[in-house]
């Protein structure tokens, strides 16, 4: 798959669902443990940077990455007004540039999972694509580089199988559900665990133990 065109029309919904935020959305608490929606905003308009940008990130330096990325987020969410976020993210959509050390298909991942993580908990309709969502999941789930996710782990040994797409992973019990509720289980968002359904849904609900997602 390609995932530049689903790049490109993914970041122009996300900038139309922060468009028709409130005021005081904007500062509710995420999917992500410790980030407002205005921060999942911020990290969002940090998809593209590079070498001179990476080494400003690194001067701020927190200990490790995903503590340095979510500074990095939360200084521009505050440098920034909501109007400058959403623009930054419009105007970027159709750029072909992703970070240093990552694929476009973390860019897509980023995009897809951190879109529910401001949509879920503001009560918002926010649909992913089913394929797109399939392809991210594989990728989540296979990836060696960058690591994956410590969530990940929690899925061994589960037959994961999509109820809205043909696509299946792994080997065990079966948890059935949407391929959306997939993708967020894989990633650690276990809001999206009761979505699933069967012996493997059941596993994975005794293994709700996983670090929060960054």
């Amino acid at each position: 798959m390609n995932p530049w065109p689903e790049i490109h029309r993914q970041r122009i919904a996300v900038a139309a669902m922060l468009d028709s935020l409130r005021d005081d959305q904007w500062d509710q608490p995420s999917l992500c443990a410790g980030w407002t929606v205005r921060d999942v905003a911020g990290h969002l308009t940090l998809q593209q940077i590079g070498f001179r940008e990476l080494a400003g990130m690194l001067r701020h330096w927190r200990g490790g990455m995903d503590a340095t990325i979510q500074d990095a987020a939360r200084r521009r969410a505050t440098a920034w007004s909501p109007e400058q976020l959403v623009t930054n993210i419009r105007d970027t959509a159709a750029l072909r540039r992703h970070n240093i050390g990552v694929t476009p298909m973390e860019t897509l991942i980023d995009l897809l999972v951190h879109g529910q993580d401001i949509a879920v908990p503001l009560g918002l309709d926010h649909p992913m694509p089913p394929e797109a969502a399939a392809a991210a999941t594989r990728r989540v789930l296979t990836m060696r580089f960058p690591p994956p996710p410590p969530s990940v782990r929690a899925t061994s040994g589960v037959r994961l199988t999509a109820t809205d797409v043909t696509w299946s992973h792994g080997e065990g019990p079966e948890a059935r559900g949407p391929i959306a509720a997939l993708l967020l289980v894989a990633t650690g968002r276990l809001i999206a665990l009761p979505r699933l359904t069967g012996p493997g849904a059941e596993i994975l609900a005794a293994r709700r133990t996983p670090p929060p997602p960054s």
